[in-house]
């Protein structure tokens, strides 16, 4: 079995060109297991509407879900992992990951659930979510 040693920067050694090398050339194994994947988000603002873009590739359009509730906003989806049966050989490295994510924000105005849009098209949801009409209130009299 070959050791791994890493190069100390607090001992005696020299470190040397030839030992990067090596140690670069040297296959990585991943051990810990996959993180789970990101929702990206860009928000801009118009008067009446915010428009939010969220990346999330790899998910279909009945996995993701949203939820409104005031100003707040919570995306949610399920990564689902192709079932994938090997008869022969074996699975070297597997990168795609899996599992629930999600994401939740807050925006400056009440929003408008009733009239809300959702379009997901080549791993983008985009949300057009419009402000809630703020109700005309008259100042109090000061009596």
């Amino acid at each position: 079995m070959n050791t791994t040693r890493l190069p100390s920067l607090f001992s005696g050694e020299p470190f040397t060109l030839d030992d990067a090398f090596r140690t670069f050339m040297r296959p990585y194994r991943w051990e810990t297991p996959a993180e789970a994947p990101q929702i990206k988000i860009d928000v801009s603002e118009v008067d009446d509407a915010y428009t939010v873009k969220a990346e999330i590739p790899g998910v279909r359009k009945e996995d993701i879900h949203v939820e409104i509730e005031g100003p707040q906003v919570l995306i949610t989806a399920e990564v689902k992992k192709d079932v994938e049966e090997k008869k022969e050989g074996r699975v070297l490295r597997s990168e795609r990951s899996f599992g629930y994510t999600s994401r939740m924000f807050n925006l400056g105005y009440e929003l408008d659930r009733e009239k809300a849009v959702a379009k997901y098209l080549d791993g983008v949801l985009t949300l057009t979510l419009p402000k809630k009409a703020a109700a005309h209130t008259e100042p109090l009299v000061i009596q």
